[in-house]
């Protein structure tokens, strides 16, 4: 297993983090997966073994029964070396205060994360979304709060879009408050809208990134074909994220998965996107999980894939998203001084 370094902190976490929305069951999170305490047990100890370092939840999955689960499984004492990652924003009851990301709410629900988690500190506490009402600046210190309480060690955010990280670092600086030491975000080879701003503002800014349904909700694991969506799997189950605008494109990206991954003895079509996407510049973790053993299992062997240059190549055009404004134009007439962020978007689309 590799370690990176997250961001401009000095964590290290590992290129694969276990994701637990499969855990609990309950409510809309049943379509994912519901993994009780054993079987979480079970999961915590294969990835530990595979050097896994890092655990991700979220208070709103399973209405919090996940992180319920993660503390009792890992029985009130962290496996040596194990990092808790969570998350907060989301509704967690019924009130008009009990959802946001203002002072009020966000120190109760860390509160609230700690106790189910049974632990005495929180390693990463992320923003889970956005919130537009809350100043920034009242969120940004309600997280200083709880770092100098002891509650939690590093901040980060999950599915902000370029000006509000940004917007949210300027602020940080200014007013010296915890600085996000990463962005939890959605990107595959089928969705690389990430590549436009928020992967050159996670190189250019010294943020890490941690991918969340990195295999697409399952689509890119190679069960899933053009005239094929097999019994059991959460789209089946009505499950409706990630939105998939082209499908033919899909059906495309997941034709050369399954090319590469013949080149391979014994390489899994889920595993080779897991390893383009770990072997991408701005990427520290992704995040897998599964609805049990095998699955994880499986996942767990794109830490040791190596993919050739060509592979990589043959995936990133197959999957190359449109270059859009401004950037067509920055391409066109700016690349005689591009920084490596710049580069990060545009080098595939400059002439030779």
């Amino acid at each position: 297993m590799e370690y990176r370094q997250l961001g401009r902190s000095g964590l290290m976490v590992s290129t694969i983090t276990l994701g637990t929305m499969t855990i609990g069951g309950k409510g809309k999170f049943a379509r994912v997966g519901e993994l009780g305490v054993d079987e979480t047990r079970r999961i915590i100890d294969m990835c530990v073994d595979a050097g896994v370092n890092l655990i991700d939840t979220a208070d709103v999955y399973s209405g919090g029964a996940s992180e319920e689960i993660v503390g009792a499984a890992l029985g009130g004492q962290r496996k040596a070396g194990v990092l808790l990652a969570t998350k907060a924003r989301f509704a967690m009851g019924d009130g008009p205060n009990d959802r946001g990301l203002s002072r009020h709410y966000l120190i109760r629900a860390c509160e609230a994360s700690l106790r189910r988690l049974n632990t005495d500190v929180i390693d990463l506490y992320q923003l889970h979304e956005w919130d537009g009402l809350t100043p920034l600046e009242e969120t940004l210190e309600a997280l200083d709060l709880l770092v100098r309480q002891g509650k939690i060690r590093y901040v980060g955010c999950s599915n902000f879009s370029g000006w509000h990280l940004m917007k949210a670092l300027g602020v940080s600086e200014r007013e010296r408050l915890p600085r996000f030491v990463s962005e939890q975000i959605h990107y595959t080879l089928e969705a690389r809208e990430a590549e436009y701003e928020l992967a050159p503002i996670a190189l250019d800014q010294g943020l890490g990134i941690l991918v969340w349904s990195p295999l697409a909700g399952g689509l890119l694991s190679g069960k899933h074909r053009r005239d094929l969506t097999p019994e059991g799997t959460r789209h089946l189950a009505g499950w409706k994220e990630p939105l998939i605008r082209d499908h033919e494109r899909l059906w495309n990206i997941v034709d050369a998965l399954v090319e590469v991954a013949a080149e391979h003895d014994g390489v899994s079509v889920a595993q080779v996107a897991l390893a383009w996407l770990i072997g991408r510049s701005a990427v520290t973790s992704v995040i897998i999980g599964g609805r049990n053993e095998e699955q994880l299992r499986d996942n767990l062997g794109a830490a040791t894939l190596t993919l050739t240059a060509a592979q990589r190549a043959r995936l990133d055009q197959v999957s190359l998203p449109p270059l859009i404004y401004p950037y067509w134009h920055q391409a066109a007439t700016a690349s005689d001084r591009l920084s490596p962020a710049d580069r990060s978007l545009l080098a595939p689309y400059l002439k030779a």
